[in-house]
């Protein structure tokens, strides 16, 4: 059996988590006195095994109140450090965590200032921990397609002077602005050497899979659990070695599955789809990575072979160094002949 030290142990990396939601529920807390702000109840008790399904409104509510919380490159360079900390504390080598600048201006600065914030608390969490940590700097899609491209030439000029910026994503209501408006701001990303990895096929079905795949030529897909409803769309995505980061705490909490056995880990993986398992916002989820791998485990069947799968998977489709890659690979092999004795 393997234990939750077990998958603690498993090297891997983590490739969905966006900045807010990766925060500390007691730095939170701190904060919000710091500043004033009254929290709702989700965000100051803690997890317990009988928390509702808050669907997507609530959620970017509660979001939305806990980023009003940053207030000072003072703050983002704590949360990143502390984020750093949890993910080796969890076995987690690397990061690849997504932040929408567009989203703190009103308290960091102009959107170049806020982006540096960022890009600076980034290395220093790197530095401080040994975690290796990059930011895939993300577009709003509710908000107009030319600000996307203004953020991505601003990721890509940055990232050419060595800012640890490997991506470029979208982010928020899937139901709202259509791939296409995006297209020019993801070509211009890729142009520049950043990873496309926008969300779909979370809140909207297979078709919105399609078509973000034909418009903004993803690497991977944030979630794109909902391509199990189409057997057509599975086949594109192994085909095309799109990998999906699945997010099981997070699917159930936004009532896109009804509970975690709904998750379609087996269904994407037997129809040759990477997966690569993320936490998404764990302060609002109330379950961090080793949780998602520990669901693998206990719903999902997964033994020490599968495990080691998704960690491999995770490594694979991570835009780190090379090195770093073959090395985390060799490692989690150690680990599988390790948890075998």
């Amino acid at each position: 059996m393997i234990s939750e030290a077990d998958l603690v142990a498993l090297p891997k990396a983590h490739l969905h988590l966006h900045l807010t939601g990766g925060m500390r529920r007691s730095t939170l807390r701190d904060l919000a006195s710091r500043a004033g702000v009254h929290l709702p109840d989700r965000l100051v008790d803690e997890v317990s095994d009988d928390w509702q399904v808050i669907g997507w409104a609530r959620f970017q509510r509660l979001y939305d109140v806990a980023r009003g919380v940053l207030r000072s490159a003072s703050d983002i360079d704590r949360i990143l450090l502390e984020r750093a900390e949890d993910e080796r504390a969890a076995g987690s080598r690397w990061l690849e965590i997504q932040v929408t600048p567009s989203g703190y201006v009103p308290r960091l600065g102009d959107l170049v200032t806020a982006t540096e914030v960022f890009c600076a608390a980034c290395l220093a969490a790197e530095a401080a921990t040994g975690v290796g940590m990059r930011l895939v700097v993300a577009a709003n899609r509710t908000r107009p397609p030319w600000e996307a491209e203004t953020l991505a030439r601003l990721a890509v000029r940055l990232a050419a002077v060595g800012a640890p910026i490997v991506g470029f994503g979208l982010s928020n209501d899937e139901r709202q602005g259509r791939p296409a408006e995006f297209a020019k701001a993801f070509r211009l990303a890729r142009d520049g050497g950043l990873v496309a990895v926008p969300h779909a096929g979370e809140l909207l079905g297979p078709g919105a899979v399609v078509e973000t795949v034909r418009e903004l030529a993803p690497r991977r897909l944030g979630h794109g659990v909902r391509a199990c409803e189409d057997r057509s769309v599975l086949a594109l995505l192994a085909a095309e070695e799109i990998a999906c980061e699945v997010c099981p705490a997070s699917n159930v909490a936004l009532g896109v599955f009804a509970d975690h056995a709904a998750v379609p880990l087996r269904t994407l993986e037997n129809a040759g789809v990477p997966v690569v398992l993320g936490a998404d916002d764990p302060l609002l989820f109330g379950a961090g990575l080793v949780e998602q791998y520990a669901a693998a485990r206990d719903v999902h069947g997964y033994d020490r072979d599968d495990l080691a799968r998704l960690a491999e998977a995770s490594v694979r489709h991570a835009a780190m160094p090379p090195d770093l890659a073959a090395t985390m690979l060799a490692d989690v092999e150690n680990w599988r002949i390790a948890t075998a004795m």
